[in-house]
């Protein structure tokens, strides 16, 4: 399996001047090929210190400060590799390479050499504070200036803030870059994992927006293809029956079959419509302008049920005109489903009431039948049908405006089915 590259670091110098975005990106090249090659870099640092050394070294320009000329060359290359070397291992064994190039530093002053290469050592105290706790930090810094406190003890040649301050000061200006330097990575890692994680969150509303609408449009799909289909069925039955008797009678059913499946075609269309990716811009918005069934659609919702051969009588309440659109379509739906449910379970002789009242305190739909009723459970789904799908939707459709939905059989001996819905006044806030 191919290894996932990293994504490139943001641009954060967009909107600097000139000088400084060249500036940064020439930081960020720099900074991506060291995490890409780090031994290139360490390769390339730790020569350059080693050939400045070896040139002190071999031009004799390292008697012009030292206190002590007679030292033999060996214990010179000796001193220089042991400051210089180390640095190639700086990142990986930062305290074990501080501890070598800090002994041979100690050797440098205390036999008087002073050679130049010992002040790599504020190289490793910049790396300490970069990578190691700050309590590290602290105890190497102060380390660090043994090797002056040495010297000066060793070859005591004026004042002693002469020699020691000048090191405490080097010391911590470079400690003080190296805490800087450490805090604007930690800062610039922080940032990058803040807008990870908004990514992430992000993605997860995303998804959760997708899985609403998609149960959305599922439940749609099954109100407008199940409540059709159980008409087009029940019409289809009925009209194969009385093609032998009543010729007559299967002409109407073979009408009123196809006005239910154009209507169920034309709400299909509109519903895959929204879900077509390669659809012109303009279908998206025509679908989501194609009005929804209100409350005013009911009488033709119950025709299309009568013609399918289930007797329904309806009764309305109240002014319906002030109910929002949303809360209509609810009720809609929740009528449909329970007269679908009917045709489908409620037998031959079965009739159905439809009653909807608007009140003070919201609306009312009550659906009841005359057909098998019984225990939970007789009204099972029909062959191929989701389990549960239609109560489900029925519920689903009923808790978005915090309402409640009651389903379930009638007493015995008269029996039937019966569903109450009922969804309470939206509140409306008090003007301030």
């Amino acid at each position: 399996m191919t290894p996932r590259t990293p994504p490139p670091e943001p641009d954060w110098s967009a909107d600097t001047q000139p000088l400084t975005r060249y500036v940064e990106r020439g930081v960020q090249w720099a900074r991506a090929f060291d995490r890409r090659r780090p031994l290139v870099w360490n390769a390339f640092l730790t020569g350059f210190f080693l050939i400045v050394g070896l040139v002190d070294l071999v031009g004799d320009g390292w008697r012009n400060i030292a206190q002590n000329t007679d030292i033999p060359a060996w214990l010179l290359y000796a001193i220089m590799l042991s400051v210089t070397v180390p640095l190639l291992w700086r990142r990986t064994h930062p305290l074990a390479m501080y501890a070598v190039m800090l002994a041979a530093t100690l050797v440098n002053n205390w036999t008087g050499a002073v050679l130049q290469s010992s002040l790599n050592l504020l190289i490793m105290v910049f790396n300490i504070a970069i990578r190691l706790p700050m309590r590290t930090l602290a105890w190497t810094y102060g380390l660090a200036l043994a090797p002056a406190v040495l010297g000066h003890l060793r070859y005591p040649q004026g004042s002693w803030d002469q020699q020691i301050v000048p090191m405490m000061m080097s010391y911590a200006i470079v400690a003080l870059l190296g805490i800087a330097v450490r805090t604007r990575q930690e800062y610039t890692a922080s940032l990058v994992q803040r807008a990870k994680q908004l990514e992430v969150e992000r993605d997860q509303q995303a998804q959760l927006a997708t899985h609403a609408e998609r149960t959305r449009i599922a439940r749609e799909m099954h109100d407008i293809i199940g409540h059709n289909l159980s008409v087009i069925t029940t019409l289809a039955d009925g009209g194969s029956y009385a093609a032998a008797k009543s010729p007559e009678r299967a002409a109407q059913a073979l009408t009123a079959i196809g006005t239910t499946s154009r209507q169920a075609l034309t709400e299909l269309r509109r519903l895959l419509d929204v879900l077509r990716e390669d659809a012109p811009e303009a279908a998206p918005e025509a679908a989501a302008l194609a009005p929804q069934p209100a409350l005013t659609d009911l009488d033709r919702l119950i025709a299309g049920v009568r013609a399918a051969g289930l007797p329904v009588r309806s009764t309305v309440h109240g002014s319906l005109d002030g109910l929002p659109a949303g809360r209509q379509l609810t009720v809609y739906r929740v009528v449909q489903e329970a007269l679908t449910n009917t045709l489908k379970h409620g037998g031959p002789e079965a009739t159905a009431y439809v009653e909807v009242v608007y009140g003070d305190d919201g609306v009312r739909a009550t659906v009841t039948d005359t057909g098998a009723g019984g225990p939970p459970g007789t009204r099972g789904p029909s062959p191929g049908d989701s389990p549960g799908r239609g109560l489900t939707g029925m519920r689903e459709r009923t808790a978005m405006y915090d309402g409640t939905l009651e389903a379930g059989p009638l007493r015995q001996p008269a029996g039937g089915w019966q569903v109450r819905l009922h969804l309470p006044e939206e509140l409306k806030e008090s003007p301030q």
